[in-house]
This record gives C-alpha cells, sequence and structure tokens, in this order.
C-alpha cells in the first residue's frame, strides 16, 4: 500500500530466539506489568498451576474491553508479550483503521476462549463492516504469577503471523485478473489453493498488467517467500490488469478436489512438452505453498534420479544386475527394504525400481562417486542450482554432495536430499521427454526473463526410464493407483521417513501422455496410500 500504511512490525527475529521456550520465557523477558510490589509483611506468594475458570473469564473480558476501546496499552499490559501485542493492537486502530470494535466471546473450552469481532473499517470517506471469528488462550506468568492472555498475532486475527501487519490504504499493488491458457478466469474462491499464488502474481506483476489500485483492508505478510498482500476488505476497486498464466482450470480444479481428501498435501501437474504448470493445489492447516517452496525427503521418487545416474555413469543398465538383498550396508550404517519385501538376488534394475527396492541402490553406493548424484541432478535434471525462474517464488530442490552414510542414503531419497513436489513433476517430465524445461507458471513473454537450462538425458537413458516408469505403473508398486488409466503412462512411488514421527512422508510421481504430476502427504504412509490417488486424480484430466 502507498497510503496509510507505516505499520509497526513484529520482532520476529525476538520471536524466534524465545519461540518453543514456554510462556514463562516471555514473561521474562518482557517483565510483564509486575504485581510485586513491596508489603511490610514480604511480597504476596506467586500462585502457580493452571488458571481458574474464574480467572480465565476475568482475564479475556479485560482484553476484550480494552482493545474495544482501542486503549492498546491496557489491552497489551493483559497478555504476556506486552511490547508486541501493543505495537500490533496500536496498528489496528492507527494503521487497518478499524473501529466501533465489538467482541463477543464464546463459551472457553479449557484455557482457551472463541470470540467473535465485529467491526468498521474506515478510510479516506469510506466504511465497509469487517467481522470475523478468533480466539485466545489464558496462561499464567510465571514471573508474576497473573492470568494472563498468551500473546500471538493470531489473536488479533486468524490469518496474520510473525511479521505481519493489517493496514488500510490504498493497494500497494494494483488488482489482477489471472486467467487459465485457455482464458478461464482463475479466483481464489472457485480455486482456495490459488490464494497465495494469485497474491504472489499480484504483487509481482500487478505493477505491469495495466491496472490501476483500489483502497483495502490488506495484511501485509513479513518475510521473504511471503507473496503479496493479503486483501480483507476491499473499501473502493480499482481496475484489475490482466495476467495470463500457464495454468488448465480442468487440472487445477481436479489437484483441489484431491488434495482435499489428504491432510497436509500438495501436488503439481506440468506439461512436458514446454514445462509449463498445469496446476498446483495444496491442503495444508499453515496455508504453505509447500507445493512449489516444501523442502522434504522425497523418498524412492528419487530413484528416477538415482536410476539414471547408475546408467549415465556406466554402472549398470535397466536390464543389468541390481540385487536386491535383505539388507545393505553402507559405511556402518545399514539400510532395509519395505516390511515384507523378500531378496531377489539375480534382481535387475528394472525388477528392483519397479519392486521399489532400497538395498539395491544402496549396494551402488560403493561406486558412486560422492558427487555423481549431484552432478546428474545438477546438468540432465536442472536441479539444485537456485535459478529456476517460474513466475513465483519456487525451490529448486537441493541434491548436495554429501559424503559417509548419506551418500547411500541420498540415493533413495533420504539423508541430505530435499524436494518439492514442483521438483519432481520437473523429474518425471524430464526422464518422459529426455528435456529439461524448466516449470513455469506464467509464459516468459510476460517479463522476458531468463530460464534455467540443463543438457537433459540421452534418448538410450530415457528409453530405460520410461520403461521402468511404466513397468512400475502397469505391474509394480504403483499399478493399483494407475489401474484405469490409458495412454502413455509411468510412475515411481516413496515414502520417506522423518524423525520425530511416526508414519513417514507420501511421495508419488507419475506421468500419462503429456502431463506429468507430483504429490506429498505428510504423514501419509507409502506412496500409494495418499499422494498417489491425488496424482492420479490430477492425470486422469488430461491436462
Amino acid at each position: 500500500m502507498r497510503k496509510g500504511a507505516k505499520a509497526a512490525v513484529i520482532g520476529s527475529v525476538f520471536a524466534v530466539m524465545v519461540g518453543g521456550a514456554g510462556y514463562g520465557a516471555y514473561n521474562v523477558v518482557t517483565s510483564i506489568s509486575g504485581d510485586g510490589g513491596g508489603r511490610a509483611d514480604g511480597p504476596a506468594p506467586v500462585k502457580t498451576g493452571p488458571p481458574s475458570g474464574t480467572e480465565i473469564k476475568e482475564t479475556s473480558r479485560a482484553f476484550f474491553a480494552a482493545w474495544e476501546k482501542g486503549d492498546a496499552a491496557d489491552a497489551a499490559a493483559h497478555t504476556n508479550y506486552a511490547s508486541n501485542a501493543e505495537q500490533l493492537l496500536a496498528g489496528y486502530r492507527d494503521d487497518a483503521h478499524l473501529t466501533h470494535v465489538g467482541i463477543t466471546p464464546g463459551t472457553p473450552s479449557g484455557a482457551t476462549v472463541p470470540f467473535s469481532v465485529k467491526a468498521e473499517v474506515s478510510y479516506d470517506g469510506k466504511r465497509k463492516p469487517f467481522s470475523y471469528d478468533s480466539e485466545l488462550t489464558v496462561v499464567r506468568g510465571e514471573t508474576t504469577g497473573k492470568a494472563l492472555v498468551a500473546w500471538k498475532p493470531s489473536v488479533l486475527h486468524p490469518e496474520l503471523k510473525d511479521g505481519d501487519t493489517l493496514v488500510t490504504g490504498e493497494s500497494s499493488n494494483p488488482a489482477i485478473e489471472a486467467v487459465d491458457r485457455n482464458n478461464v478466469v482463475l479466483t481464489k474462491e472457485k480455486y482456495p489453493s490459488l490464494g497465495p499464488i494469485l497474491d504472489a502474481l499480484r504483487e509481482k506483476y500487478g505493477d505491469t498488467a495495466g491496472g490501476s489500485p483500489g483502497i483495502e483492508l490488506a495484511i501485509r505478510h513479513g518475510g521473504e517467500e511471503s507473496g503479496g498482500d493479503t486483501t480483507l476488505v476491499t473499501l473502493a476497486k480499482g481496475r484489475a490488469g490482466k495476467v495470463r498464466t500457464t495454468l488448465s482450470a480442468s487440472a487445477q480444479a481436479a489437484a483441489e478436489k484431491a488434495v482435499t481428501g489428504y491432510s497436509e498435501s500438495s501436488v503439481v501437474a506440468v506439461k512436458p512438452s514446454t514445462g509449463e504448470v498445469l496446476a498446483v493445489a495444496n491442503h495444508r492447516q499453515d496455508g504453505f505453498n509447500a507445493a512449489f517452496l516444501g523442502k522434504l525427503a522425497p523418498g524412492s521418487t528419487m530413484k528416477i534420479i538415482s536410476a539414471a545416474t547408475l546408467i549415465d555413469n556406466g554402472i549398470t543398465t535397466a536390464n543389468g544386475p541390481a540385487p536386491c538383498t535383505d539388507t545393505g550396508v553402507w559405511q556402518s550404517q545399514t539400510f532395509h527394504n519395505l516390511t515384507g519385501m523378500k531378496p531377489q538376488e539375480n534382481a535387475t534394475l528394472s525388477d528392483s525400481f519397479a519392486r521399489s527396492c532400497n538395498t539395491a541402490f544402496v549396494n551402488y553406493a560403493d561406486e558412486v562417486k560422492v558427487d555423481s548424484l549431484t552432478t546428474e541432478a545438477q546438468q540432465r535434471f536442472g536441479l539444485g542450482q537456485d535459478n529456476w525462474k517460474t513466475g513465483i517464488a519456487s525451490f529448486d530442490g537441493s541434491v548436495p554432495a554429501s559424503g559417509g552414510p548419506d551418500t547411500a542414503a541420498n540415493m533413495i531419497g533420504q539423508g541430505q536430499v530435499q524436494m518439492s513436489p514442483l521438483n519432481m513433476a520437473s523429474v518425471t517430465a524430464t526422464a518422459m521427454t529426455g528435456v529439461f524445461r524448466q516449470p513455469v507458471i506464467v509464459p516468459r513473454s510476460l517479463d522476458d526473463r531468463e530460464l534455467a537450462t540443463a543438457k537433459g538425458l540421452s534418448s538410450s537413458t530415457v528409453a530405460q526410464l520410461r520403461s521402468m516408469m511404466n513397468r512400475t505403473a502397469v505391474s509394480g508398486t504403483a499399478a493399483q493407483v494407475m489401474a484405469g488409466l490409458g495412454g502413455s503412462v509411468g510412475a515411481k512411488t516413496g515414502s520417506a521417513e522423518v524423525d520425530g514421527q511416526a508414519v513417514s512422508n507420501s511421495w508419488f510421481t507419475g506421468y500419462r501422455n503429456d502431463i506429468a504430476a507430483a504429490a506429498m502427504t505428510q504423514e501419509g504412509g507409502h506412496g500409494g496410500d495418499a499422494a498417489g490417488p491425488i496424482v492420479a486424480a490430477v492425470l486422469r484430466t488430461g491436462g
């Protein structure tokens, strides 16, 4: 926003320092409005234990009353992080121009109090109502013993995070009308996953798309990868400029529907012949665009790159040996296969790929140089060089040259390897065509940006990878998920173990004709359990 926007930003660095240290850490640092005046017979004993029902009711009501009056200092004094609370509460009145605030508390659940807010946003003679629901939690101050509101930005508004502010004024970027490849209008109302992506497109291309700014109440996000402002109320519409994307409304609709069946899921679909992104969808509580920005071990989907490495370095071929032993040992670390997988000493690489045998790849670690996998990923698949320019913020993947046990772990998509669904969809597209085409969500012609390049794969390597992926889709670990999909098909399943998780992350990538897709579901189990059905649903659209 260009006007009325001198909002104070929450000290996110400080919040990180104390985050996770417990509410008491906040109290020690901020010395919140102590109740420790001296008495002749010594200080009063500090209360301990959880706040009582009466304390929860009285503290929340006092906080609400001060907030309604616009008294930021008084409201902040009822929190355990007074300095940051006061900054944001003052901005609520002065920068967001929110007045006539009325708060209705709901029925507490333990120490948590839900509440509804009704207010009016008023700016430059324009007014509109603004209402939403939020909640707060009352805790015991460790140093004072007082019952206090546990402060976090989402108390003020559920979409606020550390570093965010509420501001009202002229929009920082004119509105855009985003359209798909066939000129179908894309809105966050119809395609909820596109909300943060449309915000990011508006931030980057709004000024050059031919529109004019409006007046709005918005969340101004902090952080480098946060995207553009999130509009909450539009007081006066600007003129929207048109931004054409590479998305397909039909593929996007299928992706949106598919991810809603699995929590913490993300999916990306690309067109292998062009690199154009056809769909991107996330179903996550945090609203994070993990489809483009996620950084997680991809599990056995990484075996596409690992198999290419073995082939391109002359170590083995699709029909060459890759024994599937019961266990594999590399530098004192023992690797196992999925429970119940029987050893197959005479297995070929194609056999072990289709079964997703870990040990077959681990056993070749001593023949793979420390940087072989890294070189393959960078030079042939275009990964890990921090030079993708998709049109919005994205992660390029990371395949570091890791020594020790990670040399073997990286081969099976564990260790130090990190990927996003976007990366793995691109890997599949490259394996399918032999050509690395950097994914884009808006045409390169929109801003003439320079795209990343890589030399791709030989026709022989492509033929072998496609044969192995097709076998996996037809009779291997992906067969059940890919059943019924006609045309030219291929797939790879994956599951990635994560420290502290009882259930592995589910990964799946596949192609059908000229569409490649990859999905990830955190704590989703095996690749075919969660991520697989998401990918299959998108592949059925045909792009």
